[in-house]
């Protein structure tokens, strides 16, 4: 089972890599479409769409509504800040409903648990999350940033992962993910933090002005961003305790669902493309 993990980490990473480099943003965006579309195959079912028929009927929709808001801020053209910045925030404060509803959880399932409204979660959560990650591609150094925030993601989990085995005794959120720990929680904010610190310092004496904001307003970015990103993952969870299902899906050998392994990118995404508005950053 480890092996196998291994081995869709190491492929993932690959392929990712390769389209990060070689892709120009249209096809990039065209990646990064047919990921989510998969991943909107999988919150079909995490939604309760019984039938194929249906499932398929979901992801054109997710498809549909990814070509609007790609035409809305002129994907394939001079990407539009204004446009992008309008749908990250009402994405951000999405998030924020998404987090009460975390909070609440299992009460809160009154409000979200209906099929329909667990269908429009679903395009609330992966319609924004492609189109900031897209717009990230369209910025000067755009590759860099969209490594930034997995990196980030990233360093969270391997935090949380290891602090929360060391130290975790109080649960973050035991009715919807019993496996997580405040202490992890604090322990993975740490370690992102402290590595855009060190990034920062590093390209301020390697490379002045390749990080265009203060050290400070850059700690703040991380922080928001790796809160997100807990949420994206505690969301999901919430999603498929209550649907009664471990993983999201099986294409990722070793590691479930695609879903599963974008969850925290999908809050952190957009509340990142909106950090680097705010700070000045893009």
């Amino acid at each position: 089972m480890l092996k196998q993990r291994i081995i869709t980490a190491v492929l993932i990473v690959a392929t990712l890599s390769a389209a990060l480099a070689y892709l120009s943003l249209p096809a990039l965006s065209a990646v990064f479409a047919l990921v989510v579309l998969l991943a909107a195959w999988e919150w079909s079912d995490m939604t309760g769409f019984s039938s194929n028929l249906s499932r398929i009927f979901y992801v054109a929709a997710c498809g549909l509504l990814m070509a609007v808001a790609g035409w809305k801020i002129d994907l394939l053209g001079s990407v539009d800040q204004a446009e992008v910045q309008e749908i990250v925030v009402a994405a951000s404060l999405w998030w924020a409903i998404a987090l009460l509803w975390v909070k609440s959880y299992p009460s809160s399932a009154g409000l979200w648990g209906p099929l329909w409204m667990r269908a429009l979660m679903g395009f609330l959560v992966l319609v924004p999350a492609w189109l900031a990650l897209c717009y990230l591609r369209s910025l000067s150094g755009g590759v860099w940033l969209i490594v930034l925030v997995i990196a980030l993601v990233a360093s969270a989990d391997i935090g949380a992962y290891f602090v929360g085995r060391a130290f975790g005794k109080a649960k973050l959120a035991p009715a919807v993910s019993p496996g997580k720990s405040w202490a992890g929680f604090w322990g993975g904010l740490a370690s992102s933090t402290l590595l855009s610190a060190l990034l920062w310092v590093v390209l301020a004496r390697m490379s002045p002005g390749a990080i265009p904001i203060g050290l400070l307003p850059l700690i703040c970015l991380v922080i928001v961003t790796v809160l997100a990103s807990v949420l994206g993952d505690l969301l999901e969870s919430m999603v498929k305790r209550h649907r009664g299902i471990k993983d999201s899906g099986h294409l990722l050998p070793g590691h479930g669902g695609i879903m599963d392994r974008i969850d925290s990118i999908t809050a952190a995404a957009p509340v990142f493309a909106l950090g680097l508005m705010a700070t000045g950053w893009a």
